[in-house]
């Protein structure tokens, strides 16, 4: 009580301790397990280091991530060209041509890549004699061609989504405020529009460079000699299991080298937006 009568304001009881509960005995033990299973990877790794197969098959190995990285490149960039005529398509008025994209992007993205990579490299045999006459078999009996192409499809269905996406996501303002202003249509796609949403699809599309890049591991099925086709000679040839985990490592740090300067790359192309905000 306090000398006017009124009672004193009581605090808030100390919060009562953690109880080692199942769920939290559980956590605490799967990441020990995860802990012991990172040290040992990396002890494994360390004494193998210089071991024979790594001395062996490094150079095999480079060579592999060279052709992935190549492969995915290209893809990505002919991707992007063939997704803004596509997600153009996708947002147009005309029901035949939005049907025919609807259609495309549809396949594309529900279908496996691997089924699509197998339906154009074995199946394009079935059409030899009329691609023959067409004078364009020799890029459909090449392995890599084949690769690029079915890797070009498959992304540009997912690059034509995001890009559609990123579109409608710009504020319908900004064509309003163009027209206003006496601007063509075609002229505020490309040089107002078009712009924002790049920046707005930029987390979209490095994700989707990602997927690419573990997603290419398929090409070594027809005989690409890429990162993964690598891993695969040199264990048929040492019957060595280090073989993958040099794979998964060397993936790892593809992907985590690409997540890191994408992060850059979009820090710098924003830096204005955080400045406004």
């Amino acid at each position: 009580m306090s000398q006017d009568g009124a009672s004193a304001p009581q605090r808030p009881p100390p919060p009562l301790p953690r109880g080692w509960t199942g769920s939290r005995i559980a956590g605490h033990v799967l990441v020990t397990l995860w802990a012991i299973a990172g040290a040992y990877l990396l002890y494994y790794l360390a004494t193998n280091l210089l071991s024979s197969f790594v001395q062996k098959y490094w150079d095999d190995y480079i060579d592999g991530i060279v052709i992935t990285i190549q492969l995915v490149v290209m893809s990505m960039v002919l991707g992007a060209l063939l997704s803004l005529p596509i997600a153009l398509a996708r947002s147009s008025h005309n029901i035949v041509l939005s049907s025919v994209a609807y259609a495309f992007v549809y396949f594309f993205r529900g279908t496996p890549l691997l089924a699509q990579t197998f339906l154009i490299y074995y199946g394009a045999g079935s059409f030899q004699p009329l691609f023959s006459d067409l004078g364009i078999w020799w890029f459909f009996r090449d392995a890599w061609y084949c690769a690029v192409f079915a890797f070009t499809l498959n992304t540009s269905a997912y690059q034509a989504e995001i890009l559609r996406g990123a579109v409608q996501n710009v504020d319908r303002g900004q064509w309003e405020a163009a027209s206003a202003l006496g601007i063509r249509k075609g002229v505020t796609f490309w040089k107002v529009i078009l712009p924002q949403a790049l920046i707005v699809a930029l987390r979209p599309y490095g994700n989707e460079l990602i997927l690419m890049i573990k997603g290419s591991a398929i090409a070594s099925i027809i005989t690409i000699y890429d990162l993964m086709g690598e891993t695969r000679r040199a264990y048929s040839r040492s019957y060595d299991f280090q073989a993958y985990i040099w794979a998964a490592v060397l993936y790892l740090i593809v992907v985590e080298t690409l997540r890191r300067i994408w992060d850059k790359l979009e820090m710098r192309l924003t830096r204005h937006l955080k400045r406004n905000g």
